[in-house]
C-alpha cells in the first residue's frame, strides 16, 4: 500500500522525523542569528538596522513558498482527490499566515528608521498584506466548512486564484517605483560576511516551519481518523 493511502504510516513518519527536524532547525537558527546579529559588520548605509534581515528575509521567503506549496496541494487535490494533499495544505495554512505576519511586522520595524514611517502603501508591502488576507480568508473558509467536500473545493479554488498575487509580490519592486529595496541577489548585493549567516538563517527558519507543519499534519491526521481503530494506540500514549 502506498504511504499516501495509509494515514497511520504518515503519522508514524511524522513522529519519527519531527525530533530530528527540531534539532536541525534550532541549531541552524542559533548559528545564523548569533553570527548575523553579533559578528557581522555594520552596513555602510543602514548601520545595525539591517540586521533584522536575519528574521525578515526568512519569513518573507517562507510566506511565498508556503503559499505556492498550498496551491500545488490544492491543484492536486482538485484533480486527483488525494486526501494527503488536503491534509498537507491544511497543515501549512497557519504557518504561512504566521510567517507573513512576521514578515510584515519586521518589515515595518525595518522601515521606520529607513523610511521614517512604520507603513507606506508601497507595492511590495501592500501585496504582502494581501497575502496575509488570503491566508486569513483561506483559513476562515476551511474552518467554516470543515472536511466537507464542497468546502474543500471552495478552499482549493480560492488558494489557486490567490496565486496571482505571488508574482506581484516578487516583481512589484521591478514593475513599480517603490520605497522597498529591489530584489536581493545574495551573490551580488550582500557582502559575503553577511551572506552566509543569512543563508543559514533562511535554511534554519525553513526547517522550523516544516517542523511546525509536520506537527500540525500529525494532529490533523489524528482528528480526521478519530474513528479508526489505530488512532487509539497513539491517543492512549
Amino acid at each position: 500500500m502506498n504511504i499516501h493511502n495509509d494515514p497511520e504510516k504518515i503519522y508514524i513518519l511524522c513522529k519519527r522525523v519531527i525530533p530530528m527536524f527540531w534539532l536541525v532547525s534550532v541549531t541552524l537558527i542559533i548559528i545564523g542569528l548569533t553570527w548575523g546579529l553579533i559578528y557581522t559588520p555594520q552596513d555602510r548605509v543602514q548601520g545595525d538596522g539591517y540586521r533584522i534581515i536575519y528574521l525578515h528575509v526568512p519569513a518573507a521567503i517562507s510566506s511565498i513558498v508556503i503559499y505556492i506549496f498550498m496551491a500545488f496541494c490544492a491543484l492536486i487535490n482538485l484533480i486527483f482527490r488525494i486526501k494527503l494533499f488536503n491534509w498537507l495544505s491544511s497543515s501549512v495554512m497557519p504557518i504561512g499566515m504566521i510567517s507573513t505576519l512576521i514578515a510584515l511586522v519586521t518589515g515595518a520595524i525595518w522601515g521606520k528608521p529607513m523610511w521614517g514611517t512604520w507603513w507606506v502603501w508601497d507595492a511590495r508591502l501592500t501585496s504582502e498584506l494581501i497575502l496575509l488576507f488570503l491566508y486569513s480568508g483561506v483559513i476562515a473558509l476551511h474552518s467554516t466548512f470543515g472536511n466537507h467536500r464542497n468546502g474543500d473545493n471552495l478552499t482549493n479554488i480560492l488558494i489557486i486564484v490567490g496565486v496571482i498575487n505571488i508574482p506581484i509580490i516578487h516583481y512589484s519592486v521591478d514593475w513599480w517605483n517603490t520605497l522597498h529595496q529591489g530584489t536581493t541577489d545574495l551573490h551580488k548585493t550582500i557582502d559575503v560576511s553577511m551572506r552566509y549567516p543569512l543563508r543559514i538563517a533562511i535554511v534554519g527558519f525553513s526547517m522550523l516551519f516544516i517542523t511546525l507543519s509536520l506537527m500540525q499534519l500529525r494532529n490533523i491526521i489524528l482528528y480526521s481518523e478519530i474513528n479508526k481503530y489505530w488512532v487509539y494506540k497513539y491517543i492512549v500514549k
